[in-house]
């Protein structure tokens, strides 16, 4: 019955793969970020106390990530490039995210994974994502086993919006915090969506089903005061990005994309 399970699993997989090859990969190629610039806009993710001795990975676009720099708070920090989830090889998605050890033993792997497939032009989007999904459902990739924080403090991000249907990323200034919240669904949290000062990530997830996203989080924006001083210390930072890729221009409005 086991090895049923596991050849039906695998059939399934190889049958999506082939269903979404078509989708074209001529943009799997992404552009190297300047090495100051991603180190400064990684640490953003950070708050300022945790910055001087936390680890920076750094992406090559033609091998993955690699250690930046060593840290030895435990607290690590990267530019996510690809989201799995969308099947789509965008050039313009940039969302610096942090973890503390739990975060980067569970997690951070599954980025680590995806970026590797992707430098090798040898993957389309979508197998990229049926192998991703294939691996959580086998027990490659697990949830975190214990409560931790990853923080996404920058004071810009380019990200898809919540909406699975909306293929375009957005950009958004919205510093939050992330708590981990394995399996996390809206019926046994009893949340109700649109709540003021509090979300949740990946509850109905569109990819794995509802209940079965092993990284969901409880999602606190950070405060207006706070957010202020976010953009106003990192207005520098900001003037980079936007001098590096015009897409970084904050525009008035959108949402996050979790939620």
């Amino acid at each position: 019955m086991r090895n049923y399970k596991w050849m039906s699993l695998l059939l399934a997989t190889l049958f999506i793969s082939v269903q979404n090859y078509a989708q074209g990969s001529a943009d799997w190629q992404l552009d190297k970020m300047p090495v100051d610039l991603e180190t400064d806009y990684a640490l953003s993710a950070l708050p300022p106390h945790l910055r001087n001795d936390a680890t920076i990975y750094l992406l090559d676009p033609q091998k993955g990530y690699y250690v930046g720099r060593q840290g030895s708070n435990g607290y690590m920090c990267f530019i996510v490039r690809t989201e799995w989830e969308w099947s789509d090889f965008r050039q313009d998605v940039c969302t610096p995210i942090s973890y503390d050890a739990e975060g980067a033993r569970a997690i951070f792997p599954v980025y680590m994974d995806v970026a590797a497939m992707r430098a090798t032009g040898k993957y389309q989007a979508a197998q990229i994502r049926d192998s991703i999904i294939h691996r959580i459902a086998a027990g490659v990739y697990k949830a975190p086993a214990k409560p931790g924080i990853s923080y996404m403090l920058a004071p810009v991000m380019r990200v898809f919006p919540g909406n699975p249907d909306i293929k375009e990323p957005i950009t958004i200034s919205m510093p939050h915090y992330m708590v981990y919240a394995p399996y996390l669904t809206e019926e046994n949290s009893r949340y109700k969506q649109g709540t003021d000062g509090l979300m949740l990530a990946n509850p109905d997830n569109a990819v794995l089903g509802d209940g079965k996203g092993p990284y969901g989080f409880i999602v606190i924006p950070a405060s207006d005061a706070e957010t202020a001083v976010i953009v106003e210390d990192g207005k520098d930072l900001l003037k980079r990005l936007v001098a590096y890729r015009a897409y970084f221009k904050i525009e008035p409005g959108g949402a996050h994309h979790h939620g």
